[in-house]
């Protein structure tokens, strides 16, 4: 499955911030940033806390990018 978190940093441009600031307010670990960096997928409750740090819903920071192939995977 793939992901993009594209729109996070989209928006946290728009909100004047930065990765480290999120990393920080968020209580992120190093390596959970960056799976974020590498557009893999992480825990819910990190999206979580994004989104409640942010004031935002999970739809404006990541999305799926490729759901025709999960879609074939599902039909086999």
């Amino acid at each position: 499955m793939s992901i993009s978190y594209n729109k996070l940093w989209k928006l946290l441009i728009d909100k004047g911030t930065n990765k480290t600031k999120l990393r920080d307010a968020t209580h992120m670990s190093s390596s959970t940033m960056a799976k974020l960096g590498n557009n893999q997928a992480v825990a819910l409750p990190v999206l979580e806390k994004i989104c409640a740090e942010l004031d935002c819903n999970i739809g404006d920071i990541m999305e799926f990018t490729d759901l025709e192939t999960v879609k074939k995977e599902l039909a086999k």
